[in-house]
């Protein structure tokens, strides 16, 4: 019931307070998010923590207008990577080696399935699904944060070009695939005030 209560209580914020969040609430949300599930686990993206706000205001001008941006506490932006192929198994796998404690013959078959299913796509589709994997993040993100009782807003009109420029992302072989805007929530936003509306399940679900 504490799932619901939070995700009663979470809606994409349209005004922030000026308190700033707590580091420690900050680096338990990023943490949650970290642990988010992908495809085959291979985490083909990077968060990144903009708490400064005068890179905030300079990413507000490729914002479309919106003032979140600039007067939430912190800004998430979701990066996927733009290069992917056997490195991109191999990274996973070296990690796994490390965590598991296992030789490389143990995920030598998995890693050729990896590296095979990869090498299926082409590099658009690739690059696509790196999206879609921070996608997939971004959702473990607002639901953390609604547990946490962290406000938030996620948030696709904005000019990705230039948050790529201004963040450098291009030499991190790096490319936006979302923002989100965390905080409190503003008492002046009377958008916290109104009953959610979802589609119900008969309209929503389909059992068999």
């Amino acid at each position: 019931m504490e799932l619901h209560a939070a995700l009663d209580w979470r809606y994409a914020v349209r005004a922030f307070s000026p308190e700033t969040l707590d580091q420690q609430s900050v680096e338990s949300l990023i943490e949650a998010t970290r642990k988010s599930a992908s495809s085959y686990g291979l985490q083909p993206y990077r968060l990144i923590v903009i708490e400064s706000e005068a890179v905030r205001r300079v990413l507000l001008a490729h914002s479309f207008g919106q003032q979140k941006v600039l007067e939430c506490s912190h800004l998430v932006v979701l990066a996927a990577h733009t290069d992917i192929g056997d490195h991109t198994v191999d990274r996973y796998v070296e990690q796994v080696m490390k965590v598991r404690g296992i030789p490389y013959g143990d995920i030598a078959g998995y890693a050729r399935h990896m590296k095979d299913a990869l090498a299926r796509k082409t590099s658009r589709e690739k690059r696509e699904w790196a999206h879609q994997q921070a996608y997939i993040a971004l959702g473990t993100l607002l639901t953390s944060a609604a547990l946490l009782r962290i406000d938030s807003c996620p948030m696709t009109g904005f000019d990705r070009p230039a948050y790529d420029e201004v963040l450098g992302l291009a030499e991190l072989g790096l490319e936006t695939s979302a923002i989100v805007a965390l905080g409190y929530r503003s008492p002046a936003d009377e958008h916290a005030r109104l009953t959610k509306v979802r589609f119900d399940d008969r309209d929503m679900v389909i059992r068999m």
